[in-house]
C-alpha cells in the first residue's frame, strides 16, 4: 500500500475480532442467501473488497488471540458460542445457517477441515464438547475458520491490516478515510501514518481499555520510585507476569473474572500441580489432568488439592465486594435447564413496559429490584425446600414459598422467618458480599465459605447458592428487555443500574468455569490465596504497597496486582479513534432520557438506534460509519455478549445491519443510501 495514495476498499472494518467475523459472515448470507454454508464459491459475483484492521490479530482479535496461554479459559460453555444469527435474532437478513463452535470442533477433527491446521487446535478441538468450556484461543481458531469461509463462500476479499486506527476522516462527499498511526516497525524510517479509504467503515473494537486513572498513575510513580512490582489493570494476555515475586506476599485488587486468569498463570503457569483431593491422583474420572483443575463435567468442581512448585507468590486478595465471582456448576450433561420464574415472571416484566407505554419513567430500584428480590428469594428457599426441607418451617412447599414471598414487602425478612437456622436465610441485595464479620472470625467465616461454593459448583441442581445463580443469569435478561425498550429512567440506570444491578449480575452471572472455582478453593485451603475482606483498600506508605479492609488492619507488599477489567466506559477510553473522535466534537455520548424530562450522559457513544450510526455533538449522524457493541451499549443493548444459538443476539443484529449498509453503497440495488 502506497503511502501517498490511500488504499480503496469497499468497506473497512476496525476491529478484527468476532464482530468483525459476524458482519462478514452476515455479508456472506446476504450476498448468496440461497446458498447452504459451505457451498462452493459464485465465480460470477463481483468481489467485494473488505479492509478488517486489528491491532493484535485479524479475525480473533485481543481477547481469542491464538497466541495466547491455553490457560485462559471462556467463561462461557461452548454450546453458546456461534458467529452465524439463527431465526432467534429480529433481521431484515436471510437466515444462512452455519456451524456453532461445538459443530465446527467436530468437522474439523474429522479431516475435512483445512482448520484447525496445528496440533494444539486439533487436540483441544477433540476435547470439547457441548458443556466444555474452550480455550480462548481456540475459540479463536473458530472465528479465523469461520471469517476465511464466509469471505471464500461470499466472494469477499478480506485484506487483514495490522495496526491501530487513530481516526476517521471525511476527504470528500461518499468517502470515509480510516488514518492508521505509524507501524511500530517501521515508525523511526517513515512516520507517515497509513490510510484506507471507503464508502463505509465499520467500528467494532470490543472491550476497550481506559486511560490511566490517578490511583494507577500514583501507584506507577511508587514502584519506579521505590523499586516496586506493579502490574496495572488489563486483559491478563497482555501483562508481563515474569516480575511477580515467588515466594512473597503479593496485593491483589479485584476478584472478578481477571483474577482467576491471574490464579492459573501464577500458579499451573509456574509449575504448580491440582490433584484430586482425596486419592491425590493427577487425573480426574475423565482421565484428562488434573493440573489444570479437572476435564469438564460433572467432576470439574470436585475438590482438589493444591501441590505447589515453589515459584508460586502467596497472594493477598481483595476487593470492594470481598468475594470472588461465584462459580458456574459442573454438570453431567453440561448444560442447565433454563430457570423459569415463579414471580419475576416476563409477564410480569411485560406489565411493567406496558404501564411506561413507551416513557422512560421506570425506577430500577422502585420498580424492579423488589421483582428480583422476591424470586431470588424465592430461589433459595425453593432449593431448600426441594433438597433439604428440613431447613424450612413445616409445610412449606415451593407453591406455599412462591405465594408467601410473591407481593412482599420485604423478602429478606420473610425468608428469616421461614428458615429454621439464620444461616441458610438469604440477602440477594449482599449475595456477592460478605455479611458483617468479626477479624476474628473472619477465617472461620472463609472455611464456611468455600464449603458453600464446593457445594454450588459440585451439586449445582440441589445447591440454594447455585440455584441463585441460574435466577439470576435469566433475570438480568429480562431487564435488559426493559432497557431496550427505552422505558427505563435514564439516571436510574446510571446510578442503580451501572451501581448495583450489574455488578450484582457479574458476581452471581458471569463467574468462571466450575474447574477454576475448584482450583481457587483449592489455593485458599492450601494458603496460597488469602482473602481480605469487603471494603479493601490499597495506598501507598513508607516505600510499599499497604492494604486494609473491615476485617484486616495492615498488609504490606513491594507487589501489587489490579485485577480490574475496565467494562468499555467510553469518557475515560485510550482508544485512540475514539479519543479522536469524541475530543473533536465528531462523537457524543449518548444521553438517555429520564423521568423529569431532561437527560443524563452514558458511558457509550450515541449511534442511531436502527441504523447504528455514529451521532456528533450536533446530534447529527454519520451514515456511513457504523458502530458496533462494546462502545455503544447504551443503545445497543445486550451487544456486549457473545452470540449463542437460539437466542436472540443483539451483536448479529447489528452486524447485519452493518452489511445492509455496506450492500446499499456497493450495490445500490440492495438498498440506496443517499448520505453525504
Amino acid at each position: 500500500m502506497s503511502e501517498q495514495e490511500p488504499a480503496l476498499f469497499d468497506a473497512v472494518i476496525v476491529g478484527g475480532g468476532p464482530r468483525a467475523v459476524a458482519v462478514v459472515a452476515r455479508l456472506a448470507a446476504r450476498r448468496r442467501p440461497d446458498a447452504p454454508w459451505g457451498a462452493p464459491p459464485d465465480e460470477t459475483l463481483p468481489v467485494l473488497r473488505v479492509a478488517v484492521v486489528d491491532r493484535v490479530e485479524v479475525g480473533a482479535g485481543a481477547t481469542w488471540r491464538t497466541d495466547q496461554s491455553p490457560l485462559l479459559l471462556n467463561n462461557t460453555w461452548a454450546a453458546r458460542t456461534t458467529v452465524h444469527a439463527d431465526a432467534s435474532t429480529p433481521m431484515t437478513g436471510p437466515v444462512v445457517t452455519g456451524p456453532d463452535l461445538v459443530d465446527w470442533a467436530r468437522v474439523a477433527t474429522s479431516g475435512t477441515a483445512s482448520r484447525p491446521d496445528t496440533a494444539w487446535a486439533l487436540d483441544e478441538a477433540r476435547g470439547l464438547g457441548p458443556g466444555s468450556y474452550p480455550t480462548r484461543r481456540l475459540q479463536g481458531a473458530y472465528y479465523l475458520d469461520q471469517l476465511d469461509e464466509a469471505a471464500r463462500r461470499g466472494s469477499i476479499e478480506v485484506v487483514p491490516v495490522h495496526g491501530t486506527v487513530v481516526d476517521v476522516c471525511t476527504p470528500r462527499p461518499g468517502l470515509r478515510e480510516v488514518v492508521l498511526g505509524p507501524d511500530p516497525a517501521t515508525a523511526s524510517a517513515s512516520p507517515t501514518p497509513r490510510t484506507l479509504t471507503a464508502p463505509v467503515v465499520v467500528l467494532a473494537q470490543g472491550m476497550i481499555q481506559a486511560r490511566r486513572s490517578p490511583g494507577t498513575e500514583r501507584f506507577a510513580d511508587a514502584a519506579r520510585a521505590h523499586g516496586l512490582v506493579y502490574v496495572e489493570p488489563g486483559m491478563p494476555a497482555e501483562r508481563d507476569w515474569s516480575a511477580v515475586p515467588a515466594g512473597e506476599d503479593v496485593l491483589v485488587a479485584g476478584l472478578g473474572a481477571n483474577f482467576f486468569d491471574v490464579l492459573a498463570l501464577l500458579t499451573v503457569g509456574r509449575g504448580g500441580r491440582f490433584v484430586d483431593a482425596g486419592t491425590g491422583s493427577p487425573t480426574d474420572a475423565a482421565g484428562r489432568s488434573c493440573d489444570d483443575g479437572g476435564a469438564d463435567g460433572p467432576h470439574a468442581g470436585d475438590p482438589l488439592r493444591y501441590v505447589p512448585s515453589g515459584a508460586e507468590p502467596h497472594l493477598l486478595a481483595g476487593s470492594r465486594r470481598g468475594l470472588p465471582y461465584r462459580g458456574k456448576g459442573a454438570l453431567a450433561d453440561g448444560l442447565p435447564a433454563p430457570y423459569v420464574a415463579r414471580i419475576a415472571t416476563r409477564e410480569r416484566f411485560g406489565a411493567l413496559a406496558a404501564r411506561a407505554d413507551g416513557r422512560p419513567v421506570l425506577d430500577l430500584a422502585r420498580d424492579v429490584w423488589p421483582l428480583l428480590a422476591a424470586e431470588l428469594v424465592l430461589a433459595h428457599l425453593t432449593a431448600l425446600a426441594e433438597h433439604r426441607p428440613a431447613a424450612l418451617r413445616p409445610g412449606l412447599t415451593p407453591e406455599a414459598l412462591a405465594g408467601l414471598l410473591d407481593g412482599s414487602d420485604d423478602p429478606v425478612r420473610e425468608a428469616a422467618a421461614l428458615v429454621v437456622d439464620l444461616a441458610d436465610a438469604v440477602d440477594p441485595a449482599r449475595a456477592d458480599r460478605p455479611p458483617p464479620v468479626a477479624s476474628a472470625d473472619w477465617p472461620a467465616w472463609v472455611e464456611g465459605w468455600v464449603r458453600a461454593e464446593q457445594e454450588s459448583v459440585a451439586s449445582p441442581r440441589t445447591s440454594p447458592r447455585a440455584r441463585v445463580n441460574q435466577a439470576m443469569e435469566t433475570l438480568r435478561g429480562e431487564v435488559a428487555r426493559l432497557t431496550r425498550a427505552g422505558v427505563v429512567d435514564g439516571a436510574s440506570l446510571e446510578a442503580f443500574g451501572e451501581g448495583v444491578l450489574i455488578p450484582l449480575g457479574l458476581a452471581l452471572a458471569s463467574g468462571p468455569p466450575p474447574r477454576r472455582t475448584a482450583q481457587l478453593l483449592a489455593l485458599v485451603r492450601a494458603g496460597v490465596v488469602e482473602l481480605l475482606g469487603e471494603d479493601t483498600r490499597i495506598e501507598v506508605e513508607d516505600g510499599a504497597f499497604v492494604g486494609r479492609s473491615r476485617v484486616r488492619d495492615v498488609v504490606r507488599t513491594r507487589a501489587l496486582i489490579e485485577t480490574r477489567m475496565h467494562r468499555g466506559a467510553v469518557s475515560p477510553t485510550d482508544d485512540p479513534l475514539l479519543r479522536a473522535l469524541l475530543d473533536s466534537g465528531r462523537a457524543r455520548r449518548h444521553p438517555l432520557p429520564t423521568a423529569a424530562g431532561g437527560t443524563v450522559e452514558s458511558e457509550s457513544l450515541d449511534v442511531t438506534r436502527d441504523g447504528c450510526a455514529l451521532v456528533d455533538a450536533a446530534g447529527t449522524a454519520d451514515e456511513r460509519v457504523v458502530v458496533l457493541g462494546i462502545p455503544a451499549e447504551a443503545v445497543q443493548r445486550g451487544s456486549a455478549i457473545g452470540a449463542s444459538p437460539g437466542v436472540p443476539s443483539p451483536l448479529l443484529a447489528g452486524a447485519d445491519v452493518a452489511a445492509a449498509r455496506i450492500l446499499g453503497v456497493v450495490v445500490p440495488e440492495a438498498g440506496p443510501l443517499d448520505q453525504p
